[in-house]
Protein backbone atom coordinates (compact mmCIF):
# COMPACT_ATOMS: atom_id res chain seq x y z
CA UNK A 1 0.00 0.00 0.00
CA UNK A 2 1.06 3.61 -0.61
CA UNK A 3 1.68 5.80 2.36
CA UNK A 4 -0.25 8.81 0.32
CA UNK A 5 -3.45 8.98 -0.89
CA UNK A 6 -2.92 12.14 -2.53
CA UNK A 7 0.39 13.38 -3.43
CA UNK A 8 0.53 17.13 -4.88
CA UNK A 9 4.04 18.99 -5.95
CA UNK A 10 4.41 21.83 -3.49
CA UNK A 11 7.60 24.18 -3.25
CA UNK A 12 6.83 25.32 0.34
CA UNK A 13 9.85 24.58 2.53
CA UNK A 14 6.95 24.15 5.44
CA UNK A 15 6.04 20.57 3.65
CA UNK A 16 2.86 18.91 5.59
CA UNK A 17 0.78 16.07 5.24
CA UNK A 18 -2.93 15.37 6.57
CA UNK A 19 -4.02 12.16 7.81
CA UNK A 20 -7.21 10.92 6.64
CA UNK A 21 -9.11 12.09 9.40
CA UNK A 22 -9.18 15.64 8.34
CA UNK A 23 -10.94 17.50 6.23
CA UNK A 24 -10.03 18.60 2.94
CA UNK A 25 -11.97 20.45 -0.01
CA UNK A 26 -9.53 19.49 -2.71
CA UNK A 27 -8.48 16.02 -1.80
CA UNK A 28 -11.01 12.99 -0.48
CA UNK A 29 -11.23 12.33 2.64
CA UNK A 30 -12.01 8.53 3.11
CA UNK A 31 -11.33 8.01 6.84
CA UNK A 32 -9.58 4.53 5.54
CA UNK A 33 -12.77 3.22 5.02
CA UNK A 34 -14.08 1.77 1.83
CA UNK A 35 -17.99 3.60 2.90
CA UNK A 36 -16.13 6.79 2.47
CA UNK A 37 -13.97 5.88 -0.63
CA UNK A 38 -13.71 9.16 -2.72
CA UNK A 39 -15.50 11.46 -0.23
CA UNK A 40 -15.01 14.74 -0.98
CA UNK A 41 -15.80 17.71 1.78
CA UNK A 42 -17.58 20.91 1.23
CA UNK A 43 -15.53 22.21 3.88
CA UNK A 44 -12.02 22.53 5.42
CA UNK A 45 -10.72 21.61 8.85
CA UNK A 46 -10.33 24.63 11.00
CA UNK A 47 -6.75 23.62 12.27
CA UNK A 48 -5.67 23.30 8.61
CA UNK A 49 -6.89 26.38 7.68
CA UNK A 50 -4.91 28.25 10.56
CA UNK A 51 -1.42 26.01 9.21
CA UNK A 52 -2.18 27.31 5.53
CA UNK A 53 -2.31 30.83 6.95
CA UNK A 54 0.44 30.42 8.84
CA UNK A 55 2.82 29.48 5.60
CA UNK A 56 2.20 25.69 5.56
CA UNK A 57 1.53 23.94 2.21
CA UNK A 58 -0.38 20.38 1.86
CA UNK A 59 2.27 17.75 0.61
CA UNK A 60 -0.77 15.00 0.44
CA UNK A 61 -3.05 13.04 2.52
CA UNK A 62 -1.57 9.97 4.52
CA UNK A 63 -3.16 6.77 4.91
CA UNK A 64 -5.42 5.63 7.65
CA UNK A 65 -6.37 3.07 9.60
CA UNK A 66 -9.95 2.15 9.24
CA UNK A 67 -11.62 5.61 11.69
CA UNK A 68 -8.16 5.81 13.09
CA UNK A 69 -8.43 3.76 15.81
CA UNK A 70 -6.30 0.88 15.34
CA UNK A 71 -2.33 0.70 15.76
CA UNK A 72 -0.89 1.98 13.34
CA UNK A 73 -3.00 2.24 10.03
CA UNK A 74 -3.35 -1.71 9.61
CA UNK A 75 -7.22 -2.04 9.19
CA UNK A 76 -7.19 0.57 6.16
CA UNK A 77 -9.29 -0.42 3.33
CA UNK A 78 -6.19 -0.26 1.03
CA UNK A 79 -4.45 -2.18 3.40
CA UNK A 80 -1.62 -2.43 5.58
CA UNK A 81 2.34 -0.78 5.27
CA UNK A 82 4.29 -3.67 6.20
CA UNK A 83 8.47 -3.42 5.19
CA UNK A 84 10.33 -6.59 6.10
CA UNK A 85 8.05 -7.89 7.92
CA UNK A 86 7.32 -4.93 9.95
CA UNK A 87 4.13 -3.21 10.17
CA UNK A 88 4.60 0.90 9.22
CA UNK A 89 2.59 4.02 9.78
CA UNK A 90 1.72 5.77 6.57
CA UNK A 91 2.39 9.48 7.83
CA UNK A 92 5.47 8.46 9.49
CA UNK A 93 6.83 7.47 6.88
CA UNK A 94 6.62 10.43 4.54
CA UNK A 95 8.42 12.15 7.81
CA UNK A 96 11.18 10.27 7.50
CA UNK A 97 11.64 10.18 4.04
CA UNK A 98 11.81 13.86 4.14
CA UNK A 99 8.75 15.13 2.09
CA UNK A 100 7.41 16.63 4.78
CA UNK A 101 8.08 17.88 7.92
CA UNK A 102 5.05 17.21 9.90
CA UNK A 103 1.63 15.88 9.67
CA UNK A 104 -1.65 16.64 11.25
CA UNK A 105 -3.33 13.97 12.39
CA UNK A 106 -6.72 12.98 14.75
CA UNK A 107 -5.55 10.80 17.37
CA UNK A 108 -8.12 8.69 18.45
CA UNK A 109 -6.26 5.69 20.08
CA UNK A 110 -3.20 6.44 20.50
CA UNK A 111 -1.62 6.04 16.61
CA UNK A 112 -0.17 9.00 16.65
CA UNK A 113 2.03 8.65 19.55
CA UNK A 114 2.59 5.20 18.67
CA UNK A 115 4.04 6.41 15.75
CA UNK A 116 6.22 8.27 17.12
CA UNK A 117 7.67 6.80 19.46
CA UNK A 118 8.48 3.78 17.13
CA UNK A 119 10.10 6.17 14.45
CA UNK A 120 11.97 8.41 16.56
CA UNK A 121 9.71 11.55 15.86
CA UNK A 122 8.10 13.93 17.90
CA UNK A 123 4.11 13.99 18.48
CA UNK A 124 1.98 16.63 20.60
CA UNK A 125 -1.24 15.73 21.80
CA UNK A 126 -2.76 18.99 23.10
CA UNK A 127 -5.05 19.94 26.00
CA UNK A 128 -8.72 18.45 24.58
CA UNK A 129 -10.76 21.82 24.02
CA UNK A 130 -7.42 23.60 22.78
CA UNK A 131 -7.37 22.82 19.43
CA UNK A 132 -10.52 22.94 17.04
CA UNK A 133 -12.29 19.70 16.02
CA UNK A 134 -14.15 21.28 13.37
CA UNK A 135 -13.36 19.26 10.15
CA UNK A 136 -12.96 16.31 11.39
CA UNK A 137 -14.28 13.12 11.05
CA UNK A 138 -15.73 11.59 14.02
CA UNK A 139 -14.96 8.86 15.98
CA UNK A 140 -14.70 8.91 19.87
CA UNK A 141 -15.35 12.83 20.60
CA UNK A 142 -14.99 13.39 24.50
CA UNK A 143 -11.52 12.00 23.83
CA UNK A 144 -10.12 12.50 20.37
CA UNK A 145 -7.69 15.29 19.58
CA UNK A 146 -6.35 16.99 16.30
CA UNK A 147 -2.48 16.33 16.72
CA UNK A 148 0.97 16.58 15.50
CA UNK A 149 3.30 14.18 14.73
CA UNK A 150 6.81 15.74 13.16
CA UNK A 151 10.64 15.45 12.56
CA UNK A 152 11.11 17.58 15.62
CA UNK A 153 10.18 19.46 19.03
CA UNK A 154 10.31 23.09 16.94
CA UNK A 155 8.63 21.88 14.49
CA UNK A 156 5.31 20.40 16.70
CA UNK A 157 6.23 24.30 18.57
CA UNK A 158 5.91 25.83 15.94
CA UNK A 159 2.57 24.16 14.60
CA UNK A 160 0.48 24.17 17.96
CA UNK A 161 1.08 28.24 17.70
CA UNK A 162 -0.87 28.32 14.64
CA UNK A 163 -3.38 25.82 15.77
CA UNK A 164 -4.42 26.41 19.09
CA UNK A 165 -6.81 28.52 19.98
CA UNK A 166 -10.70 29.29 20.36
CA UNK A 167 -13.39 28.42 17.45
CA UNK A 168 -16.59 29.12 17.56
CA UNK A 169 -17.42 26.48 15.29
CA UNK A 170 -16.59 23.50 17.63
CA UNK A 171 -19.11 23.21 20.79
CA UNK A 172 -15.81 21.90 22.92
CA UNK A 173 -13.32 24.73 22.20
CA UNK A 174 -12.29 26.45 25.28
CA UNK A 175 -11.68 30.30 25.22
CA UNK A 176 -8.88 32.15 23.54
CA UNK A 177 -7.57 32.45 27.42
CA UNK A 178 -7.08 29.42 28.25
CA UNK A 179 -5.71 28.64 24.58
CA UNK A 180 -3.25 31.54 24.72
CA UNK A 181 -1.19 29.00 27.01
CA UNK A 182 -0.01 26.98 24.58
CA UNK A 183 1.39 29.94 22.20
CA UNK A 184 4.82 30.35 21.42
CA UNK A 185 5.17 33.88 23.41
CA UNK A 186 3.54 32.28 26.57
CA UNK A 187 5.82 31.58 29.65
CA UNK A 188 6.06 28.47 31.44
CA UNK A 189 7.00 26.96 34.29
CA UNK A 190 9.86 24.65 33.40
CA UNK A 191 9.74 20.49 34.57
CA UNK A 192 11.91 19.82 37.39
CA UNK A 193 10.17 16.75 39.06
CA UNK A 194 8.89 13.78 37.02
CA UNK A 195 7.04 10.94 38.12
CA UNK A 196 7.66 7.42 36.47
CA UNK A 197 4.61 5.02 37.02
CA UNK A 198 5.70 1.78 36.90
CA UNK A 199 2.98 0.25 37.11
CA UNK A 200 2.12 1.36 33.62
CA UNK A 201 5.29 -0.67 32.64
CA UNK A 202 3.79 -3.92 32.10
CA UNK A 203 4.64 -6.01 28.98
CA UNK A 204 7.32 -3.70 27.49
CA UNK A 205 9.98 -5.05 25.99
CA UNK A 206 13.51 -4.52 26.21
CA UNK A 207 13.75 -1.62 23.55
CA UNK A 208 10.99 0.35 25.14
CA UNK A 209 12.59 -0.27 28.80
CA UNK A 210 15.60 0.78 27.05
CA UNK A 211 14.11 3.81 25.71
CA UNK A 212 12.73 4.92 29.01
CA UNK A 213 16.04 4.10 31.22
CA UNK A 214 17.88 6.48 28.64
CA UNK A 215 15.68 9.21 28.63
CA UNK A 216 15.45 9.32 32.80
CA UNK A 217 19.16 9.21 32.93
CA UNK A 218 18.79 12.31 30.32
CA UNK A 219 16.16 13.84 32.67
CA UNK A 220 18.61 13.55 35.59
CA UNK A 221 21.83 14.63 34.33
CA UNK A 222 20.11 18.07 32.92
CA UNK A 223 18.43 18.53 36.94
CA UNK A 224 15.29 17.00 36.67
CA UNK A 225 14.47 14.73 39.44
CA UNK A 226 12.96 11.40 38.38
CA UNK A 227 10.99 9.32 41.40
CA UNK A 228 9.40 5.99 40.89
CA UNK A 229 5.63 5.43 41.37
CA UNK A 230 2.94 2.54 41.64
CA UNK A 231 -0.12 3.37 40.60
CA UNK A 232 -2.52 0.84 39.54
CA UNK A 233 -5.63 3.61 39.22
CA UNK A 234 -3.97 4.93 36.17
CA UNK A 235 -3.50 1.64 35.11
CA UNK A 236 -6.94 0.68 35.29
CA UNK A 237 -7.65 3.33 31.71
CA UNK A 238 -7.49 1.22 29.55
CA UNK A 239 -10.67 -0.89 30.25
CA UNK A 240 -12.51 2.38 30.57
CA UNK A 241 -11.36 3.97 27.70
CA UNK A 242 -12.31 1.12 25.40
CA UNK A 243 -16.12 0.81 26.65
CA UNK A 244 -15.83 5.12 26.19
CA UNK A 245 -14.51 4.94 22.99
CA UNK A 246 -16.52 2.20 21.61
CA UNK A 247 -19.71 3.41 22.48
CA UNK A 248 -19.38 6.69 21.08
CA UNK A 249 -17.81 5.47 17.57
CA UNK A 250 -20.97 3.36 17.75
CA UNK A 251 -23.33 6.50 17.34
CA UNK A 252 -20.87 8.57 15.23
CA UNK A 253 -20.36 5.88 12.46
CA UNK A 254 -24.38 5.40 12.47
CA UNK A 255 -24.42 8.03 9.88
CA UNK A 256 -23.13 5.91 7.41
CA UNK A 257 -26.07 4.22 6.18
CA UNK A 258 -26.05 4.23 1.83
CA UNK A 259 -28.61 6.90 1.88
CA UNK A 260 -27.09 10.27 2.23
CA UNK A 261 -23.61 9.67 1.07
CA UNK A 262 -20.96 7.08 1.47
CA UNK A 263 -20.82 3.45 0.11
CA UNK A 264 -24.22 2.03 -1.21
CA UNK A 265 -24.88 -1.55 -1.60
CA UNK A 266 -26.46 -2.42 -5.24
CA UNK A 267 -28.69 -5.50 -4.11
CA UNK A 268 -30.94 -4.52 -1.16
CA UNK A 269 -34.87 -4.72 -0.62
CA UNK A 270 -36.37 -1.99 1.67
CA UNK A 271 -34.46 0.44 4.07
CA UNK A 272 -33.41 -1.85 6.74
CA UNK A 273 -31.64 -4.34 4.23
CA UNK A 274 -29.89 -0.90 2.54
CA UNK A 275 -28.54 -0.35 5.75
CA UNK A 276 -27.64 -3.84 6.49
CA UNK A 277 -25.78 -4.43 2.97
CA UNK A 278 -23.64 -1.40 2.92
CA UNK A 279 -22.35 -1.24 6.30
CA UNK A 280 -21.43 -5.06 5.91
CA UNK A 281 -20.26 -4.29 2.59
CA UNK A 282 -18.30 -1.22 3.69
CA UNK A 283 -16.93 -1.70 7.33
CA UNK A 284 -14.15 -3.49 8.36
CA UNK A 285 -13.81 -5.98 10.65
CA UNK A 286 -12.22 -4.40 13.40
CA UNK A 287 -14.68 -1.67 13.26
CA UNK A 288 -17.94 -3.80 12.84
CA UNK A 289 -16.66 -5.54 16.03
CA UNK A 290 -16.02 -1.77 17.85
CA UNK A 291 -19.53 -1.26 16.66
CA UNK A 292 -21.12 -4.70 17.90
CA UNK A 293 -19.49 -3.77 21.92
CA UNK A 294 -20.47 -0.11 21.55
CA UNK A 295 -24.27 -1.00 20.70
CA UNK A 296 -23.70 -4.02 23.69
CA UNK A 297 -22.33 -1.06 26.31
CA UNK A 298 -25.24 1.13 25.27
CA UNK A 299 -28.16 -0.60 25.60
CA UNK A 300 -31.03 -0.84 28.54
CA UNK A 301 -29.57 -3.73 30.44
CA UNK A 302 -25.82 -2.26 29.70
CA UNK A 303 -25.83 1.76 29.83
CA UNK A 304 -25.88 2.07 33.72
CA UNK A 305 -23.96 -0.97 35.09
CA UNK A 306 -21.41 -0.57 32.29
CA UNK A 307 -21.40 2.85 30.03
CA UNK A 308 -22.31 5.34 33.25
CA UNK A 309 -19.63 3.45 35.28
CA UNK A 310 -16.82 3.94 32.70
CA UNK A 311 -17.92 7.46 33.22
CA UNK A 312 -17.64 7.65 36.88
CA UNK A 313 -14.24 5.92 36.22
CA UNK A 314 -13.18 9.07 33.81
CA UNK A 315 -13.79 11.34 36.80
CA UNK A 316 -12.11 9.36 39.25
CA UNK A 317 -8.79 9.36 37.23
CA UNK A 318 -8.86 13.04 36.02
CA UNK A 319 -9.01 13.36 40.20
CA UNK A 320 -5.96 10.91 40.64
CA UNK A 321 -3.97 12.84 37.78
CA UNK A 322 -4.80 16.01 39.58
CA UNK A 323 -3.06 14.46 42.74
CA UNK A 324 0.05 13.42 41.09
CA UNK A 325 0.73 17.31 39.63
CA UNK A 326 0.01 18.41 42.68
CA UNK A 327 3.49 16.68 43.27
CA UNK A 328 5.16 16.01 39.72
CA UNK A 329 5.41 18.51 36.77
CA UNK A 330 5.49 15.56 34.44
CA UNK A 331 4.80 11.24 34.29
CA UNK A 332 6.58 9.34 32.16
CA UNK A 333 4.93 6.18 30.53
CA UNK A 334 5.50 3.80 27.67
CA UNK A 335 4.06 4.97 24.60
CA UNK A 336 3.68 1.48 23.13
CA UNK A 337 5.11 -2.27 24.25
CA UNK A 338 7.68 -2.90 21.93
CA UNK A 339 9.48 -0.45 19.04
CA UNK A 340 8.12 -2.36 15.96
CA UNK A 341 4.70 -4.30 15.58
CA UNK A 342 6.16 -7.77 13.72
CA UNK A 343 3.43 -8.74 11.11
CA UNK A 344 2.14 -11.34 12.75
CA UNK A 345 0.99 -9.19 15.41
CA UNK A 346 -1.51 -8.77 13.04
CA UNK A 347 -3.16 -12.18 14.01
CA UNK A 348 -3.95 -10.92 17.36
CA UNK A 349 -7.45 -9.35 16.13
CA UNK A 350 -8.03 -7.58 19.69
CA UNK A 351 -4.54 -5.69 19.73
CA UNK A 352 -5.29 -2.21 19.22
CA UNK A 353 -7.80 -2.52 22.41
CA UNK A 354 -4.82 -3.71 24.02
CA UNK A 355 -2.27 -1.98 23.15
CA UNK A 356 -3.90 1.51 24.14
CA UNK A 357 -2.84 0.56 27.64
CA UNK A 358 -0.45 2.97 27.26
CA UNK A 359 -2.43 5.29 25.70
CA UNK A 360 -5.85 5.35 27.25
CA UNK A 361 -4.74 7.45 29.92
CA UNK A 362 -4.33 10.72 28.12
CA UNK A 363 -6.97 9.72 26.11
CA UNK A 364 -9.79 9.37 28.67
CA UNK A 365 -8.35 12.63 30.45
CA UNK A 366 -7.89 14.84 27.70
CA UNK A 367 -4.35 15.41 29.14
CA UNK A 368 -1.49 16.88 27.19
CA UNK A 369 0.99 14.33 25.72
CA UNK A 370 4.31 14.78 24.34
CA UNK A 371 6.11 11.42 22.71
CA UNK A 372 10.15 12.12 22.57
CA UNK A 373 12.75 9.80 22.73
CA UNK A 374 10.40 6.84 22.43
CA UNK A 375 8.80 8.04 25.95
CA UNK A 376 5.22 9.74 26.67
CA UNK A 377 5.32 13.13 28.88
CA UNK A 378 2.06 13.59 30.48
CA UNK A 379 1.39 17.04 31.98
CA UNK A 380 -1.16 18.95 33.94
CA UNK A 381 -3.85 20.69 31.29
CA UNK A 382 -2.00 23.65 29.07
CA UNK A 383 1.49 22.41 29.67
CA UNK A 384 2.59 21.86 26.49
CA UNK A 385 5.29 24.38 26.28
CA UNK A 386 6.85 22.70 29.52
CA UNK A 387 6.54 19.25 27.78
CA UNK A 388 8.28 20.15 24.54
CA UNK A 389 11.25 22.10 26.47
CA UNK A 390 11.69 18.77 28.56
CA UNK A 391 11.15 17.05 24.24
CA UNK A 392 14.16 19.21 23.19
CA UNK A 393 16.25 18.19 26.11
CA UNK A 394 15.65 14.66 25.19
CA UNK A 395 16.52 15.24 21.60
CA UNK A 396 19.74 17.01 22.69
CA UNK A 397 20.58 13.57 24.85
CA UNK A 398 20.13 11.76 21.50
CA UNK A 399 17.27 9.37 22.12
Amino acid sequence: MEAYTVKKDVTSEKVIVVDDMILTTDMPTTAGSKMLEGYMSLLESEALTRLKNNGYAVGGKADVGEFAFDLLGESSCRGAIIENGVLKNAAAEIIGSGDAVASLCLDVNGYVRRSAAQNGLVSVKSTYGTVSRYGTVPVACSGETVSILANSADTCLDMLDSIAGHDDKDGTSLDDSKCALLKKDAEFTPVKRVAVITSMKKGIDEGVSAKIESAVNTLKANGVEVVEIENELIASSRAAWNVLMCAELCNNVSRYDGVKYGYRAQNFIGLDELYTNSRTEAFGELLKKAIIFGSETLSTENYMKVYDKCLRTRRVIVEEFAKLFGEYDAVVIPACSTLEYKEETLSNKHIAFEENFYTAPASITGLPVVVCGGIQLIGKAFSEKALLDIAKTLEKGGN
